[in-house]
Parts: structure tokens; sequence; C-alpha cells
């Protein structure tokens, strides 16, 4: 049986809090009828409603003044269903099976009017409403009206728990409650700003916050990140939701009880192109939370005195003021600062007369870590150059949790290039030949960041677009044939358009020993094996610590040779070539940050297997010191230990690992 009827008002507002549709008498029989046994009272039935919010069951009752061909509808259920007054509304009986019935019922509760103070008890409320609205229906999403010790309350369903006595049932969008089975677990709505609304006893397990709940939505449920287009970060990721997330989830008392608090901020650093910026600002979709504020490091710069601590200040007002209304309840507070080094930098170090960089470290420290601070706070900062932030900003109660998100390795850039040629792949504009060819593709870009992937996909695209335009006439001439081929992705990568920021080219190596190796006998053989086997050591051996190796001999000899052709046939993700002739004019102090960032970008690079080679470094330019060799190759058997240093205190520990020494007659460039 399905009728249209027309959607009326309720005949009393006193009934607005039962929940119920109403009919008339003759209606009511009608439906009733049509589906006898739902395991409702005699003087209710179950209706399904199609409006244009989408279905919802409500209960309904007979009502004497009602007109026939009428439904009496409350002003809070025609908002839940979209309905409106005098609108047509299809109208179907529902029947109640063993598959909906509820185990636990979870619903948010607030005053229905705004301001109102009330102190009430979970478990009491959660009798009433079980007894009160005893073998309704309910959907996530519903709102009612209830009426609880004179106390006018707006309540929410937020969660639905098919397992009734232990056992699993089907369940789906809608859940009956059944009267002595169903538990019916309230807790305070989040966020709402009800300072003098309180709910005491809430039970383990109720939705959000309140007064020990585990807040079960801090988390979208279908958020997916090949759709947020974030790839290759699966283990940062499991980092920031492990130490910075977790313990959101949990009821506060527990966490009291651990003596812990709440992690308040993290940094991401890293090479440019990595994700740090993306990671951050999709973290705001992922979680069931405030809006982030996102924030670029220079804009909080002012030539005005005091202005720029006044924006920080402002930065924490919204979290300030929810959190001194609701206390625990509040919502989680995202402040995002890119390029965070730009006004984090360490207190003391900028002169410029004004100190307005040192005051807006010590306006952001009493923010976060002061004498109020604020618990509903997640302060995401991140940046290019961790070194250049202050200290005590980095300590743990404050930026606390660093993630270092590197370069992707091999299987991370085959995520992020299956995330950037989806689109093609939906649309058939991605070639056979091209799909196949894909971790290929992730395996020769090594040291390759997202950014850098993504311009990968855009020059082969362009390569596509190209063959397909008709140059003299502008205008494009085969686009239903358009696709990217494999030969897109060569052609990309051999062109130079596409190219790492990070290690040195192969053809800047391939420079060094232009004239190839020459294999003048079995000096050379025995040199040349010991790099290789050192390597081989390098690439296999995961106990093996930081391996160097010093070339030392006469000019000339081959020594930069044979380093650059042992690097670049060593296929090592990441080489780099320092020379002192490129630090020529370089203070000292210029010299260190130089040699320092070559270090920092090995760190970059994929962790399990990178070199690292100083080739040509002139002691009078750079006065390195090395350690005393733990082993030495001679070709010639004498003076194993000679070191390119004149000095004994030039030998220090723990500095150099291996010491090949050259002789006249050597390979040359």
């Amino acid at each position: 049986m399905q009728s249209t009827l027309t959607v009326d008002n309720a005949p009393a507002k006193s009934l607005a809090y039962s929940n119920r549709v109403y009919l008339h008498p003759s209606d009511f029989a009608a439906f009733k009828s049509a589906s006898p046994a739902q395991g409702v009272a005699d003087d209710c039935c179950l209706l399904l409603l199609s409006g244009a919010g989408g279905d919802w069951v409500f209960a309904a009752s007979a009502y004497p003044t009602m007109a026939a061909g009428k439904l009496g509808v409350a002003s809070v259920q025609r908002r839940t269903a979209g309905l409106e007054i005098d609108a047509a509304v299809d109208v179907a009986p529902f029947t109640a099976t063993l598959d909906t019935g509820l185990g636990k019922l979870r619903v948010s509760l607030a005053p229905f009017k705004a301001g109102a103070a009330a102190d009430l008890d979970a478990a009491e409320v959660g009798a009433y409403f079980a007894r009160e609205y005893g073998c309704q229906v309910f959907a996530v999403g519903q709102k009612l009206a209830v009426a609880f010790k004179k106390n006018a309350l707006i309540a929410t369903v937020e969660g639905l728990d098919f397992g009734v006595g232990g056992q699993a049932r089907g369940g789906g969008r809608f859940g009956q409650v059944l009267p002595g089975v169903t538990q019916v677990m309230p807790f305070k709505e989040r966020g709402g700003g009800h300072p003098n609304f309180r709910l005491s006893n809430v039970a383990d397990g109720a939705a959000g916050g309140g007064s020990g709940g585990p807040k079960e939505s801090l988390f979208n449920s279908d958020f997916d990140f090949a759709k947020l287009g974030i790839g290759g970060l699966g283990s940062e990721f499991d980092t920031i939701f492990r130490r910075a997330f977790a313990s959101r989830i949990y009821p506060s008392h527990l966490i009291q009880q651990m003596g812990i608090t709440h992690v308040r901020g993290m940094l991401l650093f890293g090479p440019p192109g990595c994700g740090k910026t993306l990671i951050a600002r999709q973290i705001g979709k992922v979680l069931n939370a405030r809006e982030p504020k996102i924030v670029n490091g220079p804009e909080v710069l002012d030539k005005y005195v005091g202005a720029s601590e006044e924006k920080i200040r402002e930065l924490f007002a919204d979290a300030e003021a929810e959190q001194k209304a609701e206390g625990d309840d509040s919502m989680l507070h995202t402040i995002i600062f890119d390029e965070m080094d730009a006004i984090c930098k360490s207190r003391g170090s900028v002169r410029d007369g004004t100190g307005v960089s040192d005051s807006i470290v010590n306006q952001l420290l009493s923010k976060i870590d002061g004498v109020d601070s604020l618990n509903n706070i997640l302060v995401i900062g991140m940046t290019n150059r961790k070194d250049m932030i202050d200290e005590a900003i980095l300590r743990p109660g404050r930026l606390e949790l660093h993630v270092e998100i590197g370069l992707p390795d091999e299987a991370g850039r085959l995520q992020i290039l299956d995330i950037k040629t989806a689109p093609m792949k939906k649309a058939g504009r991605l070639a056979p030949d091209a799909v196949d060819a894909l971790p290929a593709l992730a395996a020769r870009t090594k040291n390759f960041s997202g950014a850098e992937l993504e311009g990968l996909v855009k020059s082969a695209s362009s390569y596509a677009l190209r063959r397909c335009v008709d140059v003299a006439k502008g205008n494009a001439i085969d686009d239903a044939n358009l696709k990217v081929v494999r030969s897109d992705f060569d052609h990309a990568l051999d062109s130079g358009e596409a190219v790492a920021a990070f290690g040195a080219k192969q053809e800047s190596l391939e420079a060094l020993y232009r004239d190839g190796l020459v294999d003048y006998g079995f000096q050379f053989r025995e040199i040349k094996g010991a790099l290789d086997r050192l390597v081989e050591q390098t690439r296999v051996s995961s106990k093996t610590p930081l391996m160097t190796v010093l070339l030392e001999g006469r000019v000339a000899t081959g020594k930069t040779a044979l380093a650059a052709y042992t690097a670049a046939h060593a296929e090592f993700p990441f080489v780099r070539v320092l020379s002192a002739d490129a630090m020529i004019g370089y203070s000292e102090s210029a010299k260190c940050q130089h040699i320092q960032k070559f270090f920092m970008d090995a760190r970059g690079s994929a962790r399990t297997s990178h070199l690292h080679f100083n080739l040509r470094v002139c002691k009078r330019t750079l006065r390195p010191r090395f350690e005393r060799p733990t082993s030495a190759i001679d070709s010639s058997k004498h003076q194993p230990n000679r070191l390119p240093c004149d000095r004994a205190r030039d030998v220090r520990p723990r500095r150099l690992g291996s010491t090949v020494d050259f002789r006249a007659g050597t390979s040359r460039t």
C-alpha cells in the first residue's frame, strides 16, 4: 500500500515531543491493516516517508481532529525529512525485521533554546529515551524533540549498533529501538556552545565528547588517501595519527588516568616538493573538526608595533573561547603555519633592531604552552629549514612531533604516478603501454619528489597534446585519438624537462671519466675491486654503519675519474659531487653550511641506500679532519696509512673508514 498525503502541522504542540506523525483515524486504520505485525503498540504503526530530504521512518498514530488525506508532522520532523506545509509526500507502510533491531543507539543532546541551563544524568535520559521511543525506528542524522524533567532538548541520532545480545545483525540505514534490549547512550553535543548545559554519567562508548565518551567522530569514515591526492606517505600518516590523534579518540578520563596530555603541535620538515603542505592541508578533510586556519609565515609580519603579535593572538582566539565555554567537549582547532622558519627564527639571530621576530616566538610559545595552555588545538608547522627554528618551540609540549617528509621510495613513486595519471586512465587517455610502463618509470625516477613526478606527467601530456595540434592553424586536429603513450614519458625524461633537483646528473658524472678507465694491471683491479666490495656491502647490509672512503695520491692519477665512475655505476638513488672549485670565495661559515646542506639532502633521499662522495676536496680550502683508517688498501704496499693531512691533530676517530693509495701510472681523466 502506498498513498500520497498532504503535509500539515501537528494537531497539538505537545505532540511534537512524541516524535510521531498523525493521521485521520480512517487513514491510520488502512495503514495499520496493511502491515499489522510490526512489533509496535496497537495505537501505532510505522510509515516510510519519501520527501525532499530522503526516506525516513516515523511512528504514526490516529488523531480525531486530523483531516482525511492529511499528515500531521511537527516542525522538527519536517526539517529532518525536508517537508513543507501543503506539500505532497509519498507514504508507505514500513515493516521492522530482526535485522533492524538495535543493540545500542547513540544520540547527542543539546538544549532546545540556546543558553538554557540544565544538569542531567545521562543514564536517566537514556532510560527515558528507550521507554518513551520504544519500537520507533531511527536513522543517523535524524533529529527529534525530547521533553525530560521540564527540560526541552533537541536530540540527534549519531550512531546505530545492530548487535543484539552479543550477536551481530545485518543492519542497514534504519534501526528499531527494542524495549528492554536497546541501550540508548546519550552525550552532550560537541561544539554546540552550551556552557550551562551539563550531562554527567556519560557511558563509555557514546560517540563524540561529553564527559567520558570516546570521540569516534574525530575522523571521517570515508576518507581515502588516493582521493586526497596523497601517495607514498603511508608511514608518515601512521606516525601522525598515532602521536597526534590517537589520544583524542579515547575518553578524557582515560587519558587523565594515563597521565598524558594531547599533542598540541607537530613540525613537518623535509625537501621542497615532497608533500608537506599537501599533508597539512588535507588533514582538515580527514578530521571532523573546525575548519583549519592556514597561515603563510610571512603574512604574520607587520610593520606596525604589536600588530604581528596581535595576529598570533587572533589565530588562537576561537579555540580559547570554545575551550572556556565547552571544556573537554570543545572541538579540535587546527592552525597551519606554512614556511614556519620565516616567523620562528632562533631568538637573537635576527638583528633588525625591532625585536619583532623574538616577540612573535614568545607570543606563540605562550599560546601553545603558556599558563593558560589550550587542549583543543593542533598547530602544524612546515619548513624546509628546521635548523633555523627556535629550539624552545620544538621541545615536548609544543611542536613536539617532528615528522620528516623525505623523497618517496620506488613504491611511493608508483603510488604518486598512479594518482597523477588517474584522470587519464578514467577517461581512456592513457595508452595501455603507458599504464604498463608506470612501474618502470617509478624505478627510473630516483630522487624525484612528488612535485617533480607531477611535472613529469605534465611534460608527457604536453607531447601528446602537441601531436594532435595543427601549429599552422592553431587548432586540434585529432582530439578523438588523444592519448599519452610510453614514448611521451621517455621524451620528457630524455629531454631534461623532468629532472630531479637532488643528486648529480648522470652526464655530469660521466664528464669526469669521459675517456673511460684504463685497466693498467693488477693494482688497478685491486683498487677497483675494493671499491666495488664496499659499495656492495653498503647496498646489501642493513647493519653496516656509515661507510666512508678516502682516495689519496698525486695529482692527475685518476682519483676523481674512479670515484665518479664508482658513484655512477653504484645505482644508488643519491649521488652528489662536492668540489673545492665550487666554493672559491666562500667564507668559512658558508663552506660549512654548503657541506651541511649536502648531507641534509642525502637524508631526504631514500633511506635504504644513499652514497655521498666528496670529490677533489682541497685541504687548504676546507681543512678536513680525517680519522686513522680502520682498513687500508695500498696498491704499492708502501705507506698504507698516508693521509692528505700534514698534521697529527688532523686525524680524528670515527670519520674515515678506508683509504686507497693511488700512485702515478693509474688512469687519467
